[in-house]
């Protein structure tokens, strides 16, 4: 809901429903999502999208490593050098130059609060 809400995930939220992956994310949780935006999703080559709407495993499991259980606030992801996804992959972590990396892609927002966890923004997306 506060992804939907907040307009600059546009794409991100299309994905969740074609994964069937709204009402779980919606759950209780708590979650915490390196949530790609809009402009993210745009980075991918030509056809990238288009082809992962047309394979929903592969579809779901890109989205499900953008997730991690627990509410992890920024404070503490910066704390770590990785972090298990609900995928079964960990992501890498790391913090250069003051800023910090989820794999390759830079965290440019930190801590959107929502009803089940937290939302962390990033400017890639993750690919497992």
């Amino acid at each position: 809901e506060t992804a939907v809400a907040d307009g600059r995930f546009t794409t991100l939220v299309a994905a969740l429903g074609a994964a069937n992956l709204v009402e779980t994310l919606s759950g209780e949780g708590p979650f915490t999502v390196f949530a790609p935006t809009d402009d993210a999703f745009a980075k991918l080559p030509a056809g990238t999208l288009e082809g992962l709407l047309a394979d929903i495993p592969a579809l779901t499991n890109i989205l499900l490593y953008h997730v991690a259980e627990g509410q992890v606030m920024a404070e503490v992801v910066t704390t770590l050098t990785e972090a298990p996804t609900v995928q079964g992959q960990n992501v890498m972590v790391k913090v250069e130059d003051g800023k910090v990396f989820i794999n390759d892609a830079q965290v440019i927002l930190t801590d959107i609060i929502s009803k089940n966890g937290v939302i962390h923004v990033i400017d890639t997306v993750l690919l497992p």
